[in-house]
């Protein structure tokens, strides 16, 4: 087993076969979640299964488990690619795969007996805080040193992008989560909210948001064959998205008594995300341009630049629903978690997929086990979160537009269950995209065909 974890690569495969885990359990207990949206009785009130219960073991799962994961794993790869060395330390990469697994392993464990934290995406109890922090720690640590002992002088964007939030979060996490009070996780009163906003934002925005753009780099120009188009815009994306995103989480409790000056800077640096956002989908739509179908008939392409769509959808819905007089009809309903679907599972989950694709086959060596289910299963992740999309969209502006009349609660609840029984039916394509992503990386393990990988142009990727 030692030896095992000195092998090159071993740690990023690790991560990348724990995230197609993650991602079948993870979207389980969505399933369940929305089965209790949808009939409230059908579990008969079984305790671990309750809705406050496995709710925060889907989000937690979904978020931690799959698409952090699968995003480190890339990252453990392309980073030591793209500086032509080897991850300084294997054995290190390890001790962290293990720690950030026990920590999203304890989610569904601890909240099924109700021991929990009792705040949104902070749920995990303090010593399973410390096990991700150390985690972070260890990863970061790795990819510095991995970084001291390069061959290649010039860093490329997306080695910029996977240890910034390797840094950004290992400083967020522990703010977030209140980390100074063991006990309770939480700070008293209303400055907990914005405690709990500033981290629960840049959970999205300083984690998943880099990691996903620096697969993006890293994937689309190997496939479009060219190197990025700018590296100068890459760099602009990379400053701007720090600039401006580590304080917009605000725009998430306008209505509360918080100070004026934080619901400007909230609502001023959202819409001004447009500035990152337009660089980095510039450069990366500009990277391919004539070489489309190339980047479209390659699976793992496809599925980045589908993320890449779903990037433009999200930052174009949550700067226009951080603006006040739209919140009066779109915050505290289905709009939201419409909206959190796409981000979470719409960008960075596609580009998660991709390069776990794209990576999988060059860190172990063998091929794609079969086209075919990664096909279906790009076929059933875009079904089913364009359906969330609509859906949760839909029954959120019934909410709102109700509310804004005047509706009380019990005349707008029987207009929501044909809503909801659709989105716990669109659940199942996600489960099953789920279910057959990770028998194709099981079978590519076991049964795909030995290929030499095709050795890394630097020059061509930067």
């Amino acid at each position: 087993m030692l030896r095992f974890t000195r092998k090159p690569q071993s740690a990023a495969v690790a991560f990348l076969v724990a995230g197609s885990v993650w991602f079948l359990v993870g979207t389980l207990y969505g399933l369940v979640s929305a089965i209790h949206l949808m009939a409230p009785e059908f579990f008969g009130n079984i305790p671990w299964l309750v809705f406050g219960r496995a709710r925060p073991a889907h989000v937690n799962t979904v978020v931690f488990g799959f698409v952090a994961t699968t995003l480190i794993g890339c990252a453990l790869y392309f980073v030591p690619a793209l500086l032509r060395t080897r991850l300084w330390s294997e054995p290190l990469g390890w001790v962290a795969c293990v720690l950030w697994n026990v920590t999203v392993a304890s989610g569904p464990f601890t909240f099924a007996f109700g021991v929990t934290q009792g705040r949104e995406y902070t749920e995990y109890i303090w010593i399973f805080d410390l096990t991700i922090t150390l985690a972070i720690l260890a990863l970061i640590a790795d990819l510095a040193m991995t970084i001291a002992a390069r061959r290649e002088n010039t860093l490329y964007v997306s080695v910029w992008y996977a240890v910034g939030a390797l840094l950004w979060t290992a400083a967020v996490y522990p703010i977030g989560n209140v980390m100074w009070h063991p006990d309770t996780g939480a700070m008293p009163g209303l400055i907990d909210s914005i405690f709990l906003w500033f981290y629960g934002h840049n959970l999205v925005g300083l984690l998943l948001t880099p990691l996903a753009i620096g697969v993006a780099y890293f994937v689309i120009p190997r496939v479009a064959g060219r190197p990025l188009y700018s590296h100068v815009l890459s760099l602009v994306g990379f400053w701007t998205l720090i600039a401006l995103y580590s304080h917009i989480g605000g725009h998430h409790i306008l209505q509360a008594p918080i100070p004026n000056w934080l619901r400007t800077i909230s609502v001023v640096d959202s819409m001004a995300m447009i500035i990152p956002v337009a660089t980095v989908l510039m450069n990366l739509w500009l990277t391919p341009a004539g070489r489309t179908g190339r980047l479209w008939s390659d699976l793992p392409g496809r599925f980045v630049f589908v993320g890449s769509l779903w990037y433009l959808v999200t930052c174009i819905q949550g700067p226009i629903q951080s603006l006040p007089s739209v919140q009066e009809y779109t915050h505290f309903n289905n709009w939201v978690i419409g909206h959190a679907h796409i981000a979470v599972l719409g960008f960075a989950g596609f580009s998660a997929l991709g390069g776990l694709w794209h990576v999988l086959p060059l860190a172990t060596g063998r091929k794609i086990y079969s086209q075919r289910l990664l096909g279906i299963q790009f076929v059933l992740v875009l079904a089913g979160i364009i359906g969330f999309f609509v859906v949760l969209t839909a029954a959120g502006l019934i909410q709102g537009g109700m509310w804004h009349n005047g509706e009380a609660l019990y005349r707008v609840l029987p207009q929501l269950p044909i809503y909801m029984t659709a989105r716990a039916l669109l659940g199942i394509l996600i489960i099953s995209a789920a279910a057959v992503g990770l028998s194709n990386v099981i079978m590519t393990l076991r049964r795909g065909r030995p290929v030499e990988p095709a050795p890394l142009d630097a020059e061509k990727s930067s």
